[in-house]
């Protein structure tokens, strides 16, 4: 398994040159490497030495967990802690569609929203939702694939369903108004899309390509 890329084949959304190193880390998932986000987003780290210095005194965290492998990846809305400083940044979208570093505050870096991918039905009226960052947890509230979730962190539960419905807000995921935040206001389920409005202007998004905000 190739552990990097070329610097030129990264995806769109990494905010990084296409000059420089001929190869950059390759992310473990969807996100972006804690690497790449430290060192060219944030510019508080200059070498992967150092980072791997971090990770090796546990200086680093994200949404909770140990970072462990600096090809760790951050996820959309992923809270990444920087121990020694006491600070918190969470992973978003920009309005251009590249990912994008914003650092947030105590209170809000204890939850986390993500997008239910998949669920699965179990004894005692329980549910297994899974989650677009890889995590699964145990529910009794009703949902569908294409809801969002607000994560506890520290609870490591779920503490809202955020359902898709008209005059949601939405953030856009995936295809060309990747990085667009509006209001759902029509659901057309039989094409498994939805009709928007941001700006004034309207258009239509798969389901699949948004993330349910509030």
């Amino acid at each position: 398994m190739k552990r990097h890329l070329k610097r030129e084949a990264v995806p769109k959304n990494w905010p990084i040159t296409r000059k420089g190193t001929t190869f950059v880390v390759k992310n473990n998932s969807k996100g972006i490497p804690v690497l790449v986000a430290l060192r060219d987003l944030m510019k508080v780290a200059k070498t992967r030495s150092e980072v791997k210095s971090a990770i090796h005194n546990k200086d680093l965290i994200i949404s909770g967990k140990p970072v462990r492998d600096e090809k760790k990846s951050l996820e959309l809305f992923d809270i990444l802690t920087i121990v020694p400083s006491k600070k918190n940044y969470k992973l978003v979208l920009s309005q251009n569609g590249k990912y994008t570093i914003e650092e947030t505050n105590e209170k809000d870096s204890k939850t986390k929203i993500s997008k239910i991918i998949g669920k699965k039905s179990l004894k005692g009226k329980k549910t297994q939702i899974n989650l677009s960052d890889g995590r699964n947890y145990l529910s009794e509230v009703e949902c569908s694939v294409g809801d969002s979730v607000i994560v506890d962190m520290e609870k490591k539960k779920i503490s809202k369903i955020l359902p898709i419905k008209e005059n949601s807000n939405a953030l856009i995921i995936g295809g060309k108004h990747t990085g667009t935040k509006g209001k759902i206001i029509k659901i057309i389920g039989e094409h498994k899309m939805v009709e928007m409005e941001a700006s004034g202007k309207k258009f239509r998004a798969l389901i699949k390509q948004l993330m349910i905000l509030d």
